[in-house]
């Protein structure tokens, strides 16, 4: 029901407008014909004063001032007086202007969408680009503090190493000096070099098919090893425990 008093009155409003279009344009048709009635008589009258053209131009530019200032002062007249004309007109008229209206609200609001996800499109890259900052700037805070604290365990590291290096020398030395003293003593006080010389010497000239002597506990193996090196003495090629001495003619 009430749709069909709604389509009632759209058809009404409809008629309403289309009458008020017509009886508008009557008027302006009227008003166009009375123009062109101006028009034309003032065309007459320019061809009948055209031979004194000279001296109708002062008074013709009078005419034309005073009534341009008619003009000025007239207050603007409606081409219709009637209400209903006018009501559908201006119902018309608010109907244009609210539909272009809302083409307008359109297109701004579409502008102000764009413009908020440019908007959040922006605060986005600006949040990634201060996390990416904060970042780097804790990365090269912790970078030099590891820097710093690098440098000192490195200098402490490496007095602790000198250090375990000295305590091992140390170490060595004492086993260098135990496995000396195990494996080559000190010769005998009351024996030395001579005697063992002497008896090797001794052993060539008694026995010079068999000039060897055999090295016992009291030849102190660095001093044996020393005429072996010397080319003072050599060993026998099937027994390293003996020796004799080198031949010298």
């Amino acid at each position: 029901m009430e749709q069909d008093n709604q389509s009632s009155q759209s058809s009404d409003d409809a008629g309403c407008m289309m009458a008020a279009k017509a009886v508008l344009i009557e008027e302006c048709e009227e008003q166009f014909g009375l123009l062109q009635k101006l028009q034309n008589e003032i065309i007459l009258a320019d061809t009948e004063a055209k031979d004194d053209e000279s001296n109708e131009a002062v008074n013709r530019l009078i005419a034309i001032t005073s009534e341009l200032e008619q003009w000025q002062e007239m207050d603007p007249k409606l081409l219709t007086t009637n209400p209903e004309v006018l009501l559908a007109v201006g119902k018309e008229e608010l109907q244009r202007l609210n539909s272009q209206l809302k083409m307008v609200l359109s297109c701004s609001q579409a502008k102000l969408d764009a413009q908020k996800k440019s908007l959040k499109r922006e605060q986005t890259w600006q949040a990634e680009k201060k996390e990416a900052l904060n970042a780097v700037s804790e990365e090269i805070t912790r970078l030099q503090h590891e820097n710093e604290k690098s440098e000192h365990s490195i200098l402490k590291d490496m007095k602790r190493k000198i250090n375990n290096l000295k305590d091992y020398h140390s170490s060595l030395m004492e086993m260098l000096s135990d496995m000396l003293a195990e494996h080559f003593p000190l010769p005998d006080p009351l024996g030395n070099g001579t005697k063992k010389k002497r008896r090797l010497t001794n052993k060539t000239l008694e026995t010079p098919h068999d000039p060897y002597v055999t090295t016992d506990d009291t030849f102190w193996p660095p001093y044996t090893e020393m005429i072996l090196r010397n080319g003072i003495a050599i060993r026998h090629p099937e027994d390293c425990n003996k020796i004799r001495l080198e031949n010298f003619f």
